[in-house]
């Protein structure tokens, strides 16, 4: 249902499939609304790879300059590892990025968080 209401609004209003795919923070779990919280406030992280450098070596991302996207893990209750999800965001100012994306399948699709 969910996917045919999408449908329509892309055919209703013309939307790219990139807009498409964005998500509003208020639509993320709870786990990724504190672990965006968690960006902004510069941590502490739950997990010591939070925080390191994103490559992209999937460029399903905007190509940008190593060291511009860092990632963040994004629990998931019920597994005792970190599990696929994750943020992961861009930009020079670590608490302040230009944008941040989410994963729920381990970096094989992105969905754009909404400012």
């Amino acid at each position: 249902m969910r996917f045919l209401a999408g449908l329509l609004l892309v055919c209703a209003f013309g939307l790219t499939h990139a807009q498409a795919r964005d998500i509003a923070a208020a639509d993320l779990p709870p786990e990724g609304r504190e672990v965006l919280a968690l960006i902004a406030a510069g941590g502490p992280f739950p997990y010591k790879r939070d925080g390191i450098v994103f490559n992209n070596f999937e460029k399903l991302l905007p190509l940008q300059k190593r060291g511009y996207y860092r990632e963040y893990t994004v629990p998931t209750p019920g597994l005792s590892h970190r599990g696929p999800r994750r943020i992961v965001c861009g930009g020079w100012q670590v608490r302040r990025p230009d944008a941040c994306w989410y994963t729920v399948d381990h970096y094989r699709s992105f969905r754009k968080i909404a400012a």
